[in-house]
């Protein structure tokens, strides 16, 4: 019976997928020890190190379905390694002690090691997939909105204006960068491992590299220039990186949480009966997958942080520190599958209330362009001074209650300098987004998106 909310059949949904909690799955993990070793068999034969019938019949018996998963369980709280119980399993199943070429010249961490890299790789697969999907989510708002005007936001207060199109375009240059960085990382964090007991594949002697090699290959891993039992950066990278990009979504998720509220009413997920639905306010329309996805940022950090102390680990084979990969790497690449989901259920169907959107813009009666004002004053009197001229004019707007224009043209230093109609240009949000729309432009070129 599940106990933790990623494994849960009430919650697990809501934190992981099924599909990432398959790859992490008992079931698949004694699978890829069991496909290591075959593979280890089968590259051994094929150099004549053990007998072709023996890497046939060990082959043939490395299923999941022919083995004593209860033995199994038994043998490995006996030993509190799962190698040595998996290796007496499949000698028993062997026919004719042809199951004692298994493991030959391994050690326990080779074959969790390159266990754990089909296991990431196969990760990586559903994480790109979630990803390219984001990405065009991402990209279709870009577009669709490059022109929009929105308040800008500085300490949750309004800045200047920009356009709902630039801030999706720089949702996306995060997303985008998480890509590039996942390609990057990949060949790192897919190697294989196959080094012997001490790292230097001294139970094979001059065919140890050459058994390294063709097992890599065998496994579709790659080649390893050095063993890497104790030396985890490749191993700490991805989750590292997977904090990286559960905090973008937690960004992501942040700003529509907030856009969602009440008062500011800009975009809103999007509609299913129900969801997000409150037990006793009919009216209730909460941002659960925004929750969700910050959620997933705020326990990624302590993942990150229990990795990277599962690092020191002390000389050629370490003590223990390296076990916290255990929980560590399934929990984490569940949580950033799970984010990930939220996070194209949010985006697949985002609502944004544009006319809303305008409406907040002018809740500071035109101040939101200030900047706008003194720039344009600033060739007349100097940037200071139209700075501090522009600076009581809002001072005077908000406690009279009154628009910016108003006050601006009742200031004779003011229409000394602009018409009234240049004043009203200038006090339009609409004016003052900058090159947001050459920006997202820039950024969906350079995406191909």
């Amino acid at each position: 019976m599940a106990s933790s909310a990623i494994d849960s059949e009430i919650f697990g949904d809501l934190f992981g997928t099924a599909a990432m909690r398959h790859v992490f799955c008992d079931e698949t993990l004694v699978q890829r020890y069991l496909d290591v070793e075959a593979a280890l068999a089968r590259v051994q034969a094929r150099l004549d190190i053990i007998p072709e019938e023996a890497a046939a019949e060990i082959s043939a018996k490395a299923k999941f379905e022919n083995f004593d998963f209860e033995q199994y369980k038994r043998g490995v709280e006996r030993v509190s390694y799962p190698i040595l119980p998996l290796v007496e399993g499949i000698v028993a199943m062997c026919k004719d002690g042809l199951g004692e070429y298994c493991h030959w010249g391994a050690t326990t961490q080779d074959i969790m090691d390159s266990a754990l890299s089909l296991q990431i790789k196969d990760a990586i697969e559903i994480l790109e997939t979630d990803l390219d999907a984001v990405a065009d989510l991402i990209a279709t708002l870009a577009r669709t909105y490059r022109d929009t005007p929105v308040a800008g936001r500085s300490h949750l207060q309004h800045a200047l204006p920009v356009t709902f199109g630039y801030k999706a375009a720089v949702w996306l240059s995060g997303i985008e960068r998480h890509r590039q960085r996942l390609q990057e990382i990949k060949p790192r964090a897919t190697m294989a491992q196959f080094s012997g007991a001490a790292g230097t594949l001294a139970s094979l002697g001059a065919d140890g590299l050459r058994v390294q090699e063709a097992l890599a290959d065998e496994l579709g891993l790659g080649r390893p220039e050095i063993t890497w039992h104790v030396m985890r950066d490749n191993v700490a990278e991805i989750i590292t990186f997977l904090g990286l990009l559960t905090g973008t979504l937690g960004k992501i998720g942040t700003d529509i949480l907030l856009m969602m509220q009440t008062e500011v009413g800009e975009v809103f997920e999007a509609f299913k009966h129900g969801r997000g639905a409150s037990s006793t306010m009919p009216q209730k329309r909460n941002p659960v997958s925004s929750e969700l996805m910050i959620v997933a940022a705020n326990a990624m950090q302590q993942q990150v942080s229990l990795m990277l102390s599962g690092m020191l680990q002390d000389h050629e084979r370490a003590s223990g520190p390296w076990t916290v990969e255990w929980m560590v790497i399934p929990q984490a690449f569940i949580l950033s599958a799970g984010a990930l989901s939220q996070a194209r259920q949010t985006l697949d169907g985002l609502e944004v209330d544009s006319e809303r959107m305008r409406r907040n813009l002018d809740l500071t009666n035109g101040m939101i362009v200030s900047e706008a004002v003194m720039m344009g004053l600033a060739p007349h009197m100097g940037r200071q001074v139209a700075h501090d001229v522009v600076y009581d004019a809002c001072r005077e707007a908000m406690s009279a209650r009154k628009s910016l224009v108003d006050v601006l043209t009742g200031m004779p230093e003011i229409t000394n300098a602009l018409s009234t109609n240049e004043i009203k240009d200038l006090c339009d949000p609409a004016n003052y987004t900058g090159l947001a729309g050459e920006m997202v432009d820039r950024l969906l070129a350079h995406t191909g998106r």
